[in-house]
């Protein structure tokens, strides 16, 4: 939600990008977390060999675990090549308008390669983590 607006004005991964994106998850959480709404449905590409993506995470959660409130981490795996083509697709492109730029692509296939975007069983630092067939966390409630 924040990345789109603020990458019209600053380049991804600058220090105002992260800030402004930074800043702007964190306090949409502690609004959400704050308020009467169910819940909040968070995406996040997680890169587990960068510790500082853990901390963000848990950062995340605190608002709402210090309300009392249930947090639930899903991981969504799929190959590179499906990940390319949802980037490609139609409604992607009309809802995020730098997947339209074929060097952000090339980026994200690169970072593939240096970061893991994976977890690996046992290595996770949560709480009551578990592994769901596509099916079982399509019922998951």
């Amino acid at each position: 939600m924040a990345i789109e607006p603020v990458l019209r004005f600053f380049d991804f991964g600058s220090p105002a990008f992260v800030r402004l994106v930074d800043g702007f998850q964190q306090r949409l959480i502690e609004e959400v977390a704050a308020s009467d709404l169910p819940g909040l449905i968070f995406t996040f590409v997680w890169a587990f060999d960068q510790p500082g993506d853990q901390r963000a995470l848990e950062q995340y959660a605190l608002p709402f675990r210090e309300r009392g409130g249930r947090v639930l981490y899903l991981e969504l795996k799929a190959s590179q090549e499906a990940r390319v083509q949802r980037n490609m697709g139609a409604s992607r492109l009309a809802g995020k308008p730098s997947k339209r730029d074929l060097d952000g692509l090339i980026t994200v296939v690169a970072a593939a390669v240096v970061h893991q975007f994976e977890s690996v069983r046992g290595r996770l630092r949560f709480e009551r983590c578990r592994s769901l067939g596509s099916a079982e966390a399509a019922d998951y409630g």
